[in-house]
């Protein structure tokens, strides 16, 4: 092998990686945050709703599970214009990000709903508790406590599958890799840096996912 490794091609690009290090966290921190909102009112819907809306929640979460992510992103940004709808790259991004973080972890949180014990439920209810109560009190907390970690890995394949939405011109990491290797034709060492970036992004996300856990539900950690 006569290849020789020449990092010094990328590092003059370094600030470009670093905004497209920033729009892929922006994109994933944005995403992560309306798709958590968007999927526990799902799971409210299906669980403890009203049943005229459970289908409707039903055909967004089956529609959005069982189609490619890259399609959804180019539905919304080049389909929907022909409806009239014209949105920018980023904010079709992070549409499509949402919609995806919130039908997984609809299904994600239902199941940490259905395996709340029904005794517990019970008990709520002749003390007097209102539904929505039991829900807050007695089932979503506990819930949430179970999958934790399930919801932690989701956010983390979430984030790392943004790398698609440079397909529509959104600068993050891969968009500015890219564009380097265009550049300076060094498509190793390039894309080497920009993996790097990844599973460094990776790495702290799961970190903060697991310090945050570790605030919000110390009982857990604490058995483990």
């Amino acid at each position: 092998m006569n290849y020789v490794f020449d990092y010094g091609w990328v590092i003059p690009y370094a600030p470009m990686l670093l905004a497209g290090a920033l729009v892929t966290i922006g994109l994933s921190l944005l995403g992560t945050l309306g798709g958590i909102a968007l999927g526990l009112g799902c799971a409210w819907t299906l669980s403890w709703g009203p049943g005229r809306a459970r289908p409707v929640v039903h055909a967004y979460v089956e529609v959005i599970r069982n189609t490619p992510f890259l399609i959804q992103l180019f539905f919304i940004y080049f389909g929907l214009p022909e409806l009239g709808i014209r949105v920018s790259a980023f904010t079709a991004a992070i549409a499509t990000t949402v919609l995806n973080v919130g039908a997984y972890s609809c299904e994600i949180v239902r199941a940490g709903i259905q395996a709340t014990p029904r005794g517990q439920v019970e008990a709520g209810t002749s003390l007097a508790m209102s539904r929505t109560e039991v829900f807050r009190h007695i089932i979503l907390f506990p819930a949430l406590e179970r999958i934790w970690p399930a919801l932690s890995s989701q956010f983390v394949i979430v984030m790392l599958g943004t790398s698609v939405v440079s397909q529509i011109a959104v600068e993050d990491i891969t968009f500015v890799a890219n564009f380097i290797q265009s550049r300076n034709f060094r498509s190793f060492e390039t894309f080497f840096v920009s993996l790097f970036i990844y599973l460094a992004l990776a790495a702290i996300m799961r970190g903060l996912l697991d310090l945050l856990g570790r605030r919000i539900f110390p009982r857990r950690y604490a058995r483990d």
